[in-house]
């Protein structure tokens, strides 16, 4: 008999590489066919036969959150796909340009500004709106925005990144704003923090691996349908606003 999760898909933005081509190989490996979001066709197609040789039912599905033509027929290739979407996790993010003082909010680059918040927060409305239809469709839907607990105004953790860290405060904002709009649905919407994993997004110099950074979000997507809605989490539990 088959399990049943074994006709799940989940779509992973940015999961090509570090910590969303964890988040997809742990979802792979709970039995979840898992779509590869990614910009960059050779890295994607280097993903996917990476995760295939290691069991998982992968495909590649060229994504630019921050194209709304590209977010719209990739939401048609999974129609056409999968027929439905029963998670979604919204991990692309970029951390922005430093050099010159960009980020100092006493020099900031606004065009640095709009670049970051256009993939970390609009890129995942344009994708989550464009998903949302597949999504009601599926009987325990997710949705887990990867957030930063760089965007907590009550830790204010990390060096000062005037575009990064407001980029996840806002995100975990609309994340809220979701949770509110959806909590006649059956989706449950939360924010996930990693910690500080060693990618090449840090520079490699994080203290955590990208198994340890996609667990948080593997646990949100899987939640039971009694789970919080509108939160944000890392793996102690909830991460203050």
């Amino acid at each position: 008999m088959e399990g049943v999760n074994e006709t799940k898909t989940a779509l992973v933005t940015g999961a090509n590489k570090g910590i969303g081509f964890a988040i997809a190989r742990g979802l792979g490996e709970l039995g979840y066919t898992v779509a590869v979001g990614a910009r960059d066709d050779v890295r994607r197609d280097e993903a996917v036969g990476t995760l295939r040789a290691a069991g998982v039912d992968a495909f590649g599905l060229a994504l630019d959150v921050t194209s709304d033509e590209s977010v719209a027929a990739a939401a048609a290739t999974v129609e056409r796909t999968a027929g439905r979407l029963d998670v979604l996790v919204n991990n692309a993010g970029i951390g922005g340009r430093t050099d010159g003082g960009a980020q100092d909010p006493t020099t900031l680059d606004l065009d640095v500004v709009r670049t970051v918040l256009d993939t970390n927060v609009f890129g995942v409305v344009r994708v989550t709106n464009a998903m949302l239809p597949l999504l009601r469709r599926a009987e325990s839907p997710r949705i887990v925005n990867m957030s930063s607990d760089m965007g907590s105004l009550t830790r204010q953790t990390g060096p000062v990144l005037a575009a990064y860290a407001p980029s996840k405060s806002m995100l975990n904002s609309i994340t809220a704003q979701y949770a509110r709009s959806l909590a006649d649905t059956n989706i449950l919407v939360n924010a996930g923090c990693p910690g500080y994993v060693a990618t090449e997004f840090t520079g490699f110099n994080g203290v955590r691996t990208p198994g340890q950074g996609a667990a948080i979000a593997i646990r949100l997507a899987t939640l039971p349908d009694d789970g919080p809605c509108g939160g944000f989490f890392n793996d102690e539990g909830v991460v203050p606003w």
